[in-house]
């Protein structure tokens, strides 16, 4: 976020966990989906996270939501 990052995008469910950890993500608010399972998280820090693990989504999730 020093370097101007507002939004962050991660695949696997144990690389998401570790993201969040090492963030020191306390915990945020669920928003829309950006696909089935697939919510965006929204932080009291102003970072949006969309955490992806296992097979939810489409092939070009991940593309879409880096957009």
């Amino acid at each position: 976020m020093e370097r101007g990052v507002t939004r962050l995008v991660s695949a696997g469910g144990e690389t998401s966990g570790a993201v969040v950890s090492a963030l020191g993500v306390p915990g945020g608010v669920v928003g829309p989906e950006a696909a089935r399972g697939v919510p965006w998280i929204f932080t009291a820090s102003g970072l949006s996270l969309l955490l992806k693990s296992g097979n939810f989504g489409e092939q070009e999730l991940l593309v879409e939501a880096s957009r």
